[in-house]
């Protein structure tokens, strides 16, 4: 980038934060990124995995594999090899064993507390099993959010497959209509977004091509989900997509019994030329 594009890009997003506005162009996504989406069979790939501000381009945090989850296209589970984890950025490869659509799945699920202790405010982040004994029964002010995401990319070995796509019924997932691996500039796609097995209606979709690092415009599409879950992407040319959701509460809000609840998706989906 240019001294005069970095300087025109810095202005114009410093003043969209003297207006107020959201500064969504500098947000922190996370993603995977695979090195290749459609392979003959029996090939290697490598995943990168982060949480950047430019996507794709790993500049913030490593995406932790923790959660990591790979569905073969038979509909089992299977193994990376490789794994590591950076300063920047993680990584795993994946030998593609199997024809077909592999789905490489990064889910997260945690308990988020804050609470009053005199006239300061605590923070808490674990799993639902620790909640009860790491934070005080009599914690005052106590407001409880459970956070679910889902980081996702797939993957095709020779003929596309769809065993591998299907939903699991927990939290915010995408559930293609097109295949995920069939994109095509110039060409519609129908993607339906699903909570918990069912429809999520009234959603906003973002839908970011890679390549801020090099444009002074984020040039986000924000799409509505029907009352089926569905929206139709028209894909203006080819390249890598960041897509994603989120519903539910966005600050802490709920109780120990009923904590307050957000849960996001994003994937990457790569569209080729015609």
């Amino acid at each position: 980038m240019t001294r005069t594009s970095f300087t025109r890009r810095g202005l114009a997003l410093a003043l969209v934060a003297l207006a107020g506005l959201p500064l969504s162009a500098e947000a922190h996504r996370a993603w995977l990124l695979p090195s290749a989406t459609v392979l003959a069979n029996n090939e290697w790939v490598t995943v990168d995995a982060a949480v950047s501000t430019d996507l794709f381009f790993a500049d913030h945090n490593p995406l932790r594999l923790d959660g990591l989850v790979i569905v073969a296209p038979s509909g089992e589970a299977v193994q990376p090899e490789n794994l590591a984890t950076g300063k920047l950025r993680s990584s795993f490869d994946l030998k593609l064993a199997q024809p077909g659509t592999y789905k490489l799945t990064v889910v997260g699920d945690s308990l988020f507390a804050t609470w009053k202790q005199g006239t300061e405010t605590k923070r808490w982040r674990g799993s639902a099993d620790a909640i009860a004994r790491e934070v005080p029964a009599d914690a005052q002010e106590l407001r409880v959010t459970r956070a679910q995401s889902r980081s996702e990319a797939f993957v095709t070995a020779g003929k596309p497959s769809q065993r591998a796509l299907q939903p699991s019924g927990v939290g915010l997932e995408l559930v293609p209509q097109t295949h995920p691996n069939d994109l095509v500039a110039g060409q519609g796609a129908s993607f339906v977004f699903v909570l918990d097995g069912k429809p999520a209606a009234g959603l906003e979709v973002t839908l970011i091509q890679g390549g801020i690092r090099y444009r002074d415009k984020l040039d986000e599409t924000r799409l509505t989900t029907d009352r089926d879950g569905r929206v139709t992407v028209n894909w203006p040319s080819a390249g890598v997509y960041w897509i994603s959701a989120t519903h539910g509460a966005r600050t802490e809000g709920g109780s120990l019994a009923e904590p307050a609840r957000r849960a996001s998706y994003s994937a990457t989906l790569e569209v080729l030329p015609q």
